[in-house]
Order: structure tokens, then C-alpha cells, then sequence
């Protein structure tokens, strides 16, 4: 482990298949572990996600992954959240009666309330919000791959935005942390834009 290499956390729930694909084919130095010291020691760490809230906060909190993440996080390593990667950041979630997440960042996770259909699956177009490292070179209209039920509709650390029924976070970001709802390594042009911009900043 050295640190240059990128953690990405295997915490029994996520699907990493396509991302540790994504990470090979452009020759990132990465660990798929199972060994929180390996994220306190890694140079920057992606949490992936597929699953419900609450069970991934339990599933990371079983597995000692809370403290290496909020340590990295503290440490000012770069962070990437992808799909409920990102939700669990946030203070909480409605979904199965309610969760507590890890409360990096500001804000409540919630069912859509005025989507055409649940869930949001399939592609669907960013409006880049503000200016950021890790959105560089996309633009407005770029599109991106979503799955999922649950959302956050207003945050401080927006910075793409997508429209279905209504608008909710697509991209955040706050200093080190960054985070998708959608899944950049499903994602084509957009989200191997996105793969690139994290790993340039992870190299420092």
C-alpha cells in the first residue's frame, strides 16, 4: 500500500464489478479490500454502492469501515461516494421507516414524491451547477446512468443537478468529498470524464 494507491471499499454490499473494471482499464494503482486499515493507509478511497440505506450504514459500521472513512475524509485524502455510496454520507434517510448515515455532509436522503416512475432507472441528462475539479470538462447535458428510488433535493454541496419530476443532486462535492447518484463506471463518456477528473486529483 503505498500512497499513490486508491482504496476502494468492499463492504459485502456493493457493486464493484464494473468499477474495478473502469479503475483497470485506465491503469489506476487501486485495492479492492475488505481491511479498513487499508483505507486509513490508502492516498484517496471510493466507497460504490447498490442496496438500501440503512443496511449499507450497518454493513460499513459492522465492518469497522466508519472510522477509516471519516479518518480519510479528516485527513483531507480524496473520497468518492457513487449511488448509495453518496446517500450514506448525508445525515439521513426516510427509507425503511429511517437511517441515520454517516453525517459527512449536510442534508436528508428521500423517496422521490413527484417522479414519473420509482425507480429512476436509465439515462438521464446533468446541469452542472458550479465549477468544480471533478465535474472539469463535463457539460450541461452531459448524460449519466441512473438507478435508484431515493434522492436529495436540496444541498449545500450541489453541484450537478438532474431533472426527474422534479430536482435532486446528481453531483456533490465539499473539499476533499465528492459523490454521484448516478454510476460513473456505467456511464460512458461522462462518467470515465469523471473517473479521470477523481484519479488527477488523487495523484495531487
Amino acid at each position: 500500500m503505498t500512497a499513490r494507491t486508491i482504496a476502494v471499499i468492499d463492504y459485502g454490499g456493493g457493486n464493484v464489478g464494473s468499477l474495478v473494471a473502469a479503475l483497470e482499464r485506465r491503469g489506476a494503482p487501486f485495492v479492492l479490500t475488505e481491511n479498513p486499515r487499508d483505507v486509513e493507509r490508502a492516498g484517496a478511497a471510493i466507497l460504490p454502492g447498490d442496496g438500501a440505506f440503512g443496511a449499507t450504514v450497518d454493513a460499513l459500521r459492522q465492518r469497522g469501515f466508519e472510522e477509516a472513512i471519516r479518518d480519510t475524509i479528516a485527513a483531507g485524502r480524496p473520497f468518492l461516494g457513487i449511488c448509495v455510496g453518496m446517500q450514506v454520507l448525508f445525515d439521513s434517510s426516510d427509507e425503511f421507516g429511517g437511517a441515520a448515515g454517516l453525517g459527512v455532509l449536510p442534508g436528508e436522503v428521500r423517496r422521490f414524491t413527484s417522479a414519473p416512475r420509482v425507480p429512476h432507472m436509465g439515462w438521464n441528462d446533468l446541469v452542472i451547477e458550479r465549477a468544480h475539479p471533478f465535474v472539469e470538462g463535463i457539460a450541461d447535458g452531459a448524460w449519466a446512468y441512473f438507478l435508484h428510488s431515493y434522492r436529495v433535493a436540496d444541498t449545500e454541496t450541489l453541484v450537478a443537478s438532474c431533472e426527474y419530476g422534479e430536482r435532486f443532486a446528481a453531483v456533490v462535492a465539499r473539499d476533499n468529498v465528492m459523490a454521484t447518484q448516478f454510476h460513473p463506471e456505467k456511464s460512458r463518456a461522462t462518467g470515465g470524464l469523471l473517473l479521470d477528473n477523481f484519479l488527477r486529483i488523487a495523484r495531487g
